[in-house]
């Protein structure tokens, strides 16, 4: 009895009791949130072009991040520096495509997912040789002080962080909506074979796509780097982001965001508010938790397209 009153009844108490301290919890939830958003957005653009799921996007996130403290450290300007990494990855996404996406063209998926597994370890090692393995701070004078507003302390990089992931967000949704590229990979993603007979240039488009893809992990590569520094465990991210796709859907640029934010919340809630009852550490499983209860009821994710085979 006193279990199910700690478990059902308590939290709520507590949350009545100091609803300040609620709001708070729930707002460092929502910043965990947008970080898992931006990295779960590069994989919703791989996969959105060509149908797989890109192991590699956590890895891209760490090597953008090495890159840029690697040109840092040699004195360059940050401003530059950031502009001299986005043109790194972009000459990365045009090596992906003629070394390895060329010579895959219309095989099985599960190829091309092993290719993006091969392509992660490759970086985790190139960055590694290049930029060394020790932990490295990343500084572009994001502010992190706190404020506080009618009680209740805002963090100036949560916020800034937040500002980031709307806008490309709502890039992304132009991008994808309103361009003829976008349109394009939405037909690359449906049948490589069919895009090619109606002259869509699919090899143009997936060094577009992979281009997209590693700017928008350098943006997240700085928002991990500065709040933890620059270490190789950035690369596990991915797997925090696998949840967050489940819960949003694997083709839907804005379910990227509101999936994260879903797991970034309920993680904090429930483990501050029920951490105490279950033994602590429900952080670490609470999406994965979440995600599978989804799998069972809705498979294709809040936002996701419904997929129909006929047979």
């Amino acid at each position: 009895m006193d279990t199910l009153y700690a478990f059902f009844v308590a939290p709520f108490l507590d949350i009545a009791d100091s609803p300040v301290f609620f709001i708070e919890v729930v707002i460092g939830g929502l910043s965990a949130g947008v970080m898992y958003s931006l990295v779960a957005l590069g994989f919703v653009l791989i996969f959105k072009a060509s149908g797989v799921f890109n192991f590699a996007q956590g890895v891209l996130a760490l090597f953008a991040a090495l890159t840029l403290v690697g040109f840092m450290d040699w004195g360059i300007p940050a401003p530059i520096a950031v502009l001299m990494t986005a043109a790194v990855m972009v000459v990365l996404a045009y090596a992906i495509e003629r070394l390895v996406l060329r010579h895959l063209v219309n095989q099985e998926q599960i190829i091309l997912f092993m290719s993006t597994l091969g392509l992660a370890y490759f970086l985790e090692g190139l960055g590694d040789t290049l930029w060394g393995s020790n932990v490295k701070r990343l500084d572009l004078g994001i502010p992190e002080a706190s404020f506080e507003i009618q009680g209740v302390l805002l963090n100036q990089f949560e916020l800034v962080a937040a500002a980031s992931a709307a806008t490309m967000v709502a890039v992304l949704a132009v991008f994808f909506h309103r361009t003829r590229v976008g349109r394009a990979l939405r037909a690359v993603a449906d049948d490589h074979q069919a895009a090619l007979s109606v002259g869509i240039p699919l090899k143009s488009i997936w060094v577009v796509v992979w281009s997209v893809a590693g700017l928008v992990a350098l943006v997240a590569g700085i928002m991990w780097g500065t709040k933890s520094g620059v270490q190789f465990s950035l690369s596990l991210i991915a797997l925090k982001a696998l949840p967050v796709l489940i819960l949003g859907g694997f083709t839907s640029v804005p379910g990227a965001i509101v999936g994260g934010l879903i797991i970034g919340v309920g993680e904090k809630v429930a483990e501050v508010y029920w951490g105490p009852v279950l033994g602590g550490a429900i952080e670490n499983w609470f999406a994965y938790v979440l995600a599978l209860g989804f799998l069972l009821v809705r498979p294709q994710g809040l936002f996701g397209e419904k997929i129909i085979e006929r047979v």
